[in-house]
């Protein structure tokens, strides 16, 4: 593919993406906002995609990841760039300020997914969501230029949930692509075994574990919460979305019985609206 058609396609494939996360915010975003935001998403999608996805035998996805970096390392500089997706996150980076560093974590994250495919404890996924979701959560507010020590600690709150929720999601596709992200202690102490992620449909004490650790992303969501009121406008807006779409795929996940191997879980977009202003609504008050 040529770099012409890479940027393109990555950016439909990060609006497609960020509109399932939260589709009523990102709509009613104006233009300028909206442009940045889905920068941000085509490369962070390229490269969790280039650590995760499956690719081509000829892809040396450590080279690749390193040619981002340095190309990051690049644009810190404000010298052209050449890789098509960093060229194309350059306007946001110099419109924006945003930290180069937090965009280099993300590469360190996807690092860490060619190396460890299991976590022993729930500590040591929390240390990976801090380099594989927070840092975009960080640069959401830089979009936004709404960024501070107190706001970034709810946002890293926020991050952290939305990807344990995603991992609960994601559990059988993930476990095809050789990965756990259930915690081993956690999985010893329900008694589930690697095993039982292969089956058609979870086992009791599977489900009883997949509700544990939902409830924990619950907890970390409501631990965030307070950002939506901390900020104003429209990352009011764009934040509210993002805890209403959390919700929501908590509560299609205990709709479908907390058995992410059945079916896709995926919250209804209604479920998603009333999400949303109920946030929104407790936010203003």
């Amino acid at each position: 593919m040529s770099q012409q058609t890479v940027v393109p396609a990555v950016h439909r494939l990060a609006q497609a993406r960020a509109e399932e996360n939260f589709p009523v915010a990102l709509r009613a975003l104006p233009e300028r906002y909206r442009r940045h935001l889905l920068a941000v998403y085509a490369y962070a999608r390229h490269v969790d995609d280039l650590g995760d996805e499956p690719q081509a035998p000829a892809v040396d996805r450590v080279a690749e990841l390193d040619r981002i970096e340095a190309e990051l390392h690049v644009l810190r500089t404000g010298r052209p760039v050449r890789h098509p997706v960093v060229r194309a996150l350059a306007p946001t980076v110099a419109e924006c300020g945003l930290p180069v560093d937090a965009l280099i974590r993300l590469v360190e994250a996807n690092r860490v997914d060619q190396r460890i495919t299991r976590y022993e404890t729930f500590a040591q996924l929390v240390d990976y969501c801090a380099l594989s979701a927070n840092p975009v959560g960080e640069l959401v507010l830089h979009v936004f230029g709404q960024v501070g020590p107190a706001r970034r600690q709810l946002s890293d709150r926020i991050c952290t949930a939305l990807q344990l929720v995603e991992h609960l999601q994601d559990v059988a596709e993930d476990h095809r692509r050789g990965r756990i992200y259930l915690p081993a202690e956690d999985m010893d102490r329900f008694g589930v075994t690697e095993k039982d992620l292969s089956r058609p449909s979870a086992t009791r004490p599977l489900r009883e574990l997949v509700a544990f650790e939902a409830e924990r992303a619950r907890a970390w969501l409501d631990a965030g919460a307070p950002l939506v009121s901390a900020l104003h406008g429209w990352a009011r807006l764009a934040v509210g979305g993002y805890l209403a779409g959390g919700r929501a795929t908590l509560d299609a996940l205990a709709e479908a019985g907390h058995d992410p191997l059945r079916v896709a879980v995926r919250p209804r977009r209604e479920r998603v609206l009333r999400r949303f202003l109920g946030a929104t609504v407790r936010s203003a008050g």
